[in-house]
């Protein structure tokens, strides 16, 4: 069936993708876990290429995107042995009780499903990580579900170069024809994304696209869920303990989150709250110097766009500069920036919130120095929504809880787990590390569904729906659901005759 909203190379990319689904969701768990293998080795051997490729258009460092490839194949290495591990099937076993508390029990037996095709927007600040063949395309192939990648305008040689890497392993591998493209282009992707026949999306960017891709998907005439990562400022909290133990290294840290990949990371932190009169400024402007070598932005566009944001936070009253830092851009209109830290006093930053809390991308953050005696929990509701994570320094009593201000301490921690994914302690969140308890997600506008995660063996559910199969004959079900369990993956199973028990030890 045509469908009349897409040009006809659209529509014979949607329509290879839906074919190869059935076949796709069929493939043996060790075959997909090779394929993904494949891909990865494919891309380590292209490396060099692939690195020229990106460092001219992104502007990011050779040793930035060498680490990042190696990170990439990583993240397909992970998602391969999570295939044939099957923990992520969630296999539930609830076998026929007829003395069940509630009246006789069937037979009822639940697992996971491939969604079917997906289509998964790039990112442009992480031109592997989390573009082409990213952890969001791995997690959506190592689902079982075709892939259809909407490239980033920011490195569209680099998305071609990589996609014919993945497409030539993946066909070496043996998986369906179908099960990867590429397409260029915003109103492609969205026409895409309209395309009843794909079931998901997938997104890292800014605030603004990802809603109006989130609403895209949200206001079809049947909805598909859409897993965006937005905005982030990550607020930390430093002690005055922790800066009188180790001020410098504090200092040296912070720097270095900050100006990593020219600050254009969606963990960067973008807001550290310090004691009132604390060493903390002095020692950052004292190690500003080793971190004055200025980096090209991404793009144009988003070189100006962080000159309008620094400019706006620069020009509030209330703030100073501790390190003052530079923007130039040369004549092809490309930003370069060497890091610039703001300060200003809690009251400043409460009179200026509206202008200042906004996230700065690029190489920005913004010290707020808090009163003596200012309880800090309350600051966290007070000035963000959601983010991607949230980060306490301690000194090292306080690491402990021997110290007068443990329980403040332990209601700040509750305060941040409440509206971040991730709460760091003693450390910095850039640097994201790629394993399976990890947690990328986080409320509103983190991402566009809290309940998820972009990095991490879990990031997998999201491409996978939950199916029970009710009194179904052995040969009916799936691998994991059968009592011999030939895939041996873990399964939950709820013995009959324990259901009178509930609760009784609660009495």
């Amino acid at each position: 069936m045509s469908h009349a909203s897409l040009s006809p190379e659209l529509e014979a990319v949607v329509a290879r993708a839906a074919a190869a689904a059935p076949a796709f969701a069929a493939t043996a768990p060790e075959d997909r876990a090779r394929a993904l293998v494949a891909v990865a080795d494919a891309l380590e051997g292209a490396k060099p290429r692939l690195v020229e490729i990106a460092a001219r258009e992104t502007g990011l460092t050779e040793a930035r995107l060498t680490g990042e490839v190696t990170r990439t194949a990583v993240q397909l290495r992970l998602f391969a042995d999570t295939v044939v591990d099957g923990a992520y099937l969630d296999a539930r076993i609830d076998p026929a009780d007829p003395g069940f508390a509630l009246g006789a029990r069937p037979d009822l037996r639940r697992t996971h499903l491939p969604l079917g095709p997906v289509i998964n927007f790039s990112a442009s600040n992480f031109p592997f990580a989390f573009s082409v063949m990213g952890g969001d395309s791995a997690a959506i192939l190592a689902a079982g579900c075709p892939l259809i990648v909407k490239a980033h305008s920011g490195h569209p040689e680099l998305s071609d170069a990589t996609a014919e890497v993945a497409s030539t392993a993946l066909a070496a591998a043996g998986m369906p024809d179908g099960v990867f493209q590429l397409i260029h282009g915003r109103e492609a992707g969205v026409a895409v994304l309209q395309d009843p026949r794909i079931q998901a999306g997938s997104f890292t960017g800014s605030i603004r696209v990802g809603r109006l891709l989130a609403d895209i998907a949200a206001n079809r005439p049947a909805p598909i869920p859409f897993y965006g990562e937005l905005g982030s400022v990550n607020p930390v909290f430093i002690t005055a303990d922790a800066i009188a133990e180790r001020a410098e290294e504090i200092a040296r840290g912070y720097l270095t989150s900050v100006s990593g990949s020219a600050g254009q990371l969606c963990t960067k932190p973008g807001f550290v709250f310090v004691p009132e009169g604390s060493a903390l400024p002095a020692a950052i402007e004292a190690a500003a110097a080793d971190f004055a070598a200025e980096h090209r932005l991404l793009d144009p566009r988003i070189a100006q766009s962080f000159a309008e944001r620094r400019d706006a936070i620069l020009g509030t009253p209330g703030v100073r500069t501790i390190v003052p830092g530079a923007l130039r851009f040369d004549q092809d209109g490309q930003g370069w920036a060497t890091p610039t830290i703001a300060a200003v006093p809690l009251a400043g930053f409460r009179a200026g919130k509206a202008a200042l809390v906004e996230e700065a991308f690029g190489p920005l953050s913004i010290v707020v120095e808090v009163p003596e005696g200012t309880p800090l929990a309350p600051l966290v509701p007070e000035f963000f929504e959601g983010n991607l994570s949230g980060t306490l320094h301690l000194g090292a009593a306080e690491a402990d809880g021997s110290t007068p201000n443990a329980d403040e301490l332990r209601a700040l921690v509750a305060a941040l787990a409440r509206q971040v994914g991730r709460v760091l302690f003693n450390g910095w969140s850039t640097g994201v590390a790629v394993t399976p308890a990890q947690q990328h997600g986080g409320p509103w506008p983190a991402t566009s569904n809290d309940a998820s995660t972009s990095v991490g063996s879990a990031a997998i559910s999201r491409f996978q729906r939950p199916v029970a199969y009710q009194n179904a004959p052995t040969t009916f079900l799936p691998a994991e659901l059968r009592d011999d369990n030939p895939r041996g993956v873990p399964q939950s199973v709820s013995p009959a005759g324990e259901s009178t028990a509930w609760g009784a030890r609660w009495r």
